[in-house]
């Protein structure tokens, strides 16, 4: 049963990264193909803020999958540092009961 929920648990995370990534990436990206156009509409500069806003977007883009694999690594070390604390708790226990 126990295995059951972390395997539930673990398609749940990938999904919502898998979304949060996805934002990441489309969120800058859509906003800055609507907001390069109407600026450049606006003012006549086709198509100079249209690849600028883009390119201000990608960075964007960058910045924020970045600071989300950051995040996410920092969180999946510190599982594997408890994993690792439980099992050697468990070790000490064994050995204790052995002498």
């Amino acid at each position: 049963m126990a295995e059951q929920n972390n395997q539930s648990g673990g398609w749940q995370q990938g999904l919502a990264l898998f979304i949060q990534l996805s934002g990441w990436l489309a969120g800058p990206l859509i906003i800055a193909l609507f907001l390069g156009q109407w600026l450049d509409r606006r003012f006549a500069t086709e198509p100079w803020l249209f690849l600028l806003t883009t390119a201000i977007a990608f960075g964007i883009t960058v910045f924020g999958i970045s600071f989300q694999a950051i995040k996410y690594i920092k969180t999946i070390e510190e599982q594997l540092k408890d994993k690792k604390d439980i099992y050697k708790q468990v070790d000490n226990n064994d050995r204790t009961k052995n002498r």
